[in-house]
């Protein structure tokens, strides 16, 4: 699908996801209260905007590092072929860990992800994604804290793509085809 031949409909406002964002960080404090420093991941690419913006409203110690996972490549449906294309630089054993997620559709990638680090020996593991399709999981998992719920469209915008494109969208948008 080439740019011409689709147009691209907002669907969560910047706002919406501003104000998201800001409860989601007072529920994550009150989770990890206790923690010294909390090492928050980010899955790259997509969730590069948001983890920026959570991190920068959380009232904690936090690390940020990143895995970059790859399951789409350019396409609009998952391969579910899920591959780790980088890895963390620093240690998570015995840490308390906050993966952060752009959406979690087929949640194969998240599934992936979190049994990968689980081997490493976190002290809590927890994951947030900004956009959840529940309508569309093919295994059993769930992210413990979820921005939205959107129904079964494609979306571009606040760091997810389309073949690399309308990642700098301030906003969630679906894609129309024309």
């Amino acid at each position: 699908m080439t740019q011409a031949s689709y147009r691209i409909d907002e669907m969560i406002s910047a706002r919406a996801i501003a104000a998201r964002i800001e409860s989601l960080a007072r529920e994550i404090e009150r989770h990890f209260a206790d923690t010294d420093k909390l090492v928050v991941i980010g899955l790259l690419r997509g969730s590069f905007v948001f983890i920026a913006d959570l991190v920068r409203k959380l009232d904690l110690p936090v690390e940020v590092d990143f895995l970059e996972v790859s399951s789409y490549g350019n396409a609009m449906h998952s391969s579910r072929e899920v591959r780790i294309l980088k890895d963390l630089r620093g240690e998570i054993a015995g840490r308390d860990v906050l993966v952060v997620e752009d959406i979690v559709d087929t949640g194969h990638t998240l599934q992936h992800v979190m049994g990968f680090l689980h081997q490493r020996g976190p002290e809590r593991l927890e994951t947030i994604a900004l956009l959840d399709k529940p309508s569309r999981r093919e295994v059993d998992i769930r992210a413990t804290w979820t921005g939205f719920e959107i129904p079964d469209a494609f979306v571009v915008g606040y760091g997810i793509d389309y073949a690399q494109k309308n990642r700098n969208l301030p906003h969630i948008g679906k894609v129309i085809a024309l």
